[in-house]
């Protein structure tokens, strides 16, 4: 789906409309906004266009013709702003680029506080609740280390390790996006009041939850592809044999991140996730630069994107197709899904033209599919 600017508030509605109907999940979202081309032409859609849409539950169906919201739409809209919630909705051109790239982006996202085109360039760090203090430490100078560099730390608010990568990423001065599994209005966990507020002001608390939506154990799994969506890469620090980071590590690499772990003490508990995945073939992390070797063709120490203009002027000895590719790309990373929409082109015709770029020494590939263009400013 096309990034879009200038989205209307009735629109606006419409995907929050969508998001208020019970038995109306994301992936039944995705697919009527697919098949009708637009949340207003979903909610227009006549029942027997509903009843047609292919691999749509009934239950789905049926919600969608009720058309019974848990609360006024309007309501929830005037409620948001009250609040200075922002709703993105998956078609926003400030939309995070890198969640937009995964198979089941969230249909609407509920921000408080800024997402920023430098966030493109963060990592997840994850770990357990019941952490080690060696755990902690090390998390918080890891972050710190790594925002130091400009780089943006992603976790989930909860205790221990993910409270410990918000923390080292405000000691380094650098930005930090927490995801929940409830409404932002909920204050969950409560211990981490103070630290939410310095969130905001460094960064973002984001759900696809609407508001007054209680934490439950079916949501965390959900947050969870969202962390590792935003980001390049999920470290894992510290996770028991059956732990929600070795879900978040296993979304990571379904969506083409990377995976890192920190080694633990052998035999211990927390340590069993960690060293599965490093048997597994995850990175090995005892420092920011092993994270850093990986996400070094994206950061710069000043922690900026270049912002040089792009020369449009295409090398005498490209092809059509790669001409018209290479003028879409800049130093703002473009992940190659994007680009298929952009070219209208198929998949794998685009890496196609992609490969003949890198090879010409035209475009440059980041982790995670994202593509620049290599002009002689671009830190390589």
């Amino acid at each position: 789906m096309e990034a879009m600017t200038g989205i209307g508030e009735e629109e606006r509605i419409a995907w929050l409309t969508l998001t208020l109907i019970p038995g109306l999940g994301n992936r039944s979202i995705l697919r009527l906004i697919e098949h009708f081309g637009s949340p207003l032409g979903v909610l227009r859609a006549a029942p027997k266009a509903v009843a047609g849409v292919p691999g749509l539950r009934d239950k789905a169906k049926q919600a969608l013709l009720k058309k019974a919201t848990m609360r006024s739409p309007e309501f929830e809209f005037k409620r948001l702003q009250d609040q200075q919630v922002q709703l993105l909705c998956l078609n926003d051109a400030d939309y995070p680029a890198n969640l937009r790239a995964i198979p089941d982006p969230p249909a609407v996202l509920f921000v408080k506080g800024t997402i920023e085109a430098r966030d493109l360039v963060s990592v997840s760090v994850v770990g357990s609740r019941a952490a080690s203090p060696l755990g902690i430490a090390f998390t918080e100078r890891l972050c710190m280390d790594l925002s130091q560099y400009g780089v943006t730390i992603v976790s989930g608010l909860a205790v221990g390790i993910d409270s410990a990568a918000h923390r080292g990423a405000l000691r380094g001065k650098g930005r930090t996006l927490a995801v929940l599994g409830c409404g932002l209005d909920i204050e969950y966990p409560r211990i981490n009041r103070a630290l939410r507020g310095q969130i905001i002001k460094a960064g973002a608390l984001l759900s696809e939850f609407p508001l007054e939506t209680l934490p439950s154990a079916g949501n965390f799994p959900m947050r969870n592809r969202i962390i590792s969506g935003l980001s390049l890469g999920v470290v894992v620090v510290e996770a028991a044999h059956r732990s929600g980071s070795l879900i978040t590590a296993r979304f990571a690499l379904e969506q083409g991140r990377e995976v890192f772990a920190v080694p633990g003490m052998a035999r211990h508990y927390r340590s069993v996730g960690p060293h599965r995945l490093l048997k597994q073939g995850a990175k090995l992390v005892e420092s920011a630069e092993d994270v850093l070797e990986e996400l070094r063709p994206l950061i710069r120490v000043s922690g900026n994107f270049t912002t040089t203009s792009r020369t449009t002027a295409a090398p005498p000895d490209l092809s059509g197709d790669e001409a018209r590719l290479l003028n879409v790309l800049d130093q703002h990373p473009r992940h190659a899904d994007d680009l298929c929409r952009a070219l209208q082109l198929p998949a794998a015709e685009v890496m196609v033209i992609l490969l003949n770029l890198e090879l010409k020494g035209c475009v440059q590939q980041l982790p995670g599919k994202f593509f620049v263009r290599c002009d002689d400013n671009i830190h390589k």
